[in-house]
């Protein structure tokens, strides 16, 4: 494990992530989205990663921890699941993630994230095995497999997209779509990642939404809601030119949102 750095603390909302905060198209654009973050009292500071996948999807779950454990400010941990595959609900202080069959609905992967006074509070990942286990899709391959679980497990840190273009920067943070399993580009985090992750967790805050300990102020319509479906997103904010991405705000008021970043299927 790294020697890591510390320092940081930042402002307020909740979220449900499926997508990602649109910024500007350069490998060196700033990709945080909006600086939100998990709140912590030092670094180097742990996530846990819910383990609710099955098949190959268990292989690309921990390869994705293992790529953004190399982070210098955090590291992941995959630990057992604590939801069903189907319902992927939240477990506040982690982020579980799941695979299942939910149907053509368009949507490839949905990353969400909960904020509560100005800090992620808990997160979710969703793999759509609708499109990945179908042969009649383009996107069922294992490095579109590995590009998509990658870059939502990304955003459940704060991170946003470093391009939407559809080029490849080697990043799984980018919009490039694999097109077989030979095709490996950006299915990893790169190195501008890693520096963007040091820059959002600069700073420490005095209180932890992290693990056990976490705290929380949540509205318990927001804390035990279901919002799997695109009619309880809330708000679209953006969508990317190709409109191969959106990103939607469900805001319960008093610096409390549900952000749901989706990557859609385009065929």
């Amino acid at each position: 494990m790294n020697a890591k750095k510390s320092s940081f603390v930042f402002v307020s909302v909740a979220i449900t992530i499926l997508a990602l905060v649109a910024f500007p198209s350069s490998a060196y654009a700033n990709h945080s989205w909006g600086g939100y973050h998990w709140a912590r009292r030092s670094n180097p500071f742990t996530i846990k990663l819910g383990d609710n996948v099955s098949g190959p999807w268990d292989t690309m779950l921990r390869t994705a921890s293992t790529d953004w454990s190399k982070s210098t400010v955090m590291d992941t941990t995959v630990v057992a699941g604590g939801t069903t595959p189907k319902r992927c609900q939240p477990t506040s202080g982690r982020v579980e993630v799941c695979n299942y069959d939910y149907g053509g609905q368009q949507w490839l992967g949905v990353a969400q994230v909960w904020l509560s006074g100005g800090h992620i509070v808990q997160g979710t990942v969703k793999n759509n095995d609708h499109y990945f286990g179908n042969s009649t899709y383009r996107y069922n391959n294992t490095a579109e497999m590995q590009h998509v679980i990658c870059q939502e497990i990304g955003h459940t840190f704060g991170l946003a997209h470093q391009d939407e273009s559809g080029i490849s920067l080697n990043t799984c943070m980018d919009y490039y779509h694999n097109t077989s399993n030979s095709d490996t580009k950006s299915t990893h985090p790169n190195q501008h990642d890693y520096d963007e992750l040091t820059t959002i967790y600069a700073h420490l805050d005095g209180s932890t939404t992290i693990g056990n300990s976490a705290s929380t102020n949540m509205p318990r319509d927001m804390a035990t809601g279901d919002f799997s479906t695109p009619n309880a997103w809330g708000k679209l904010i953006s969508t990317e030119k190709s409109g191969g991405a959106s990103t939607y705000v469900r805001d319960f008021g008093n610096g409390n949102m549900i952000v749901t970043f989706v990557i859609w299927a385009q065929e």
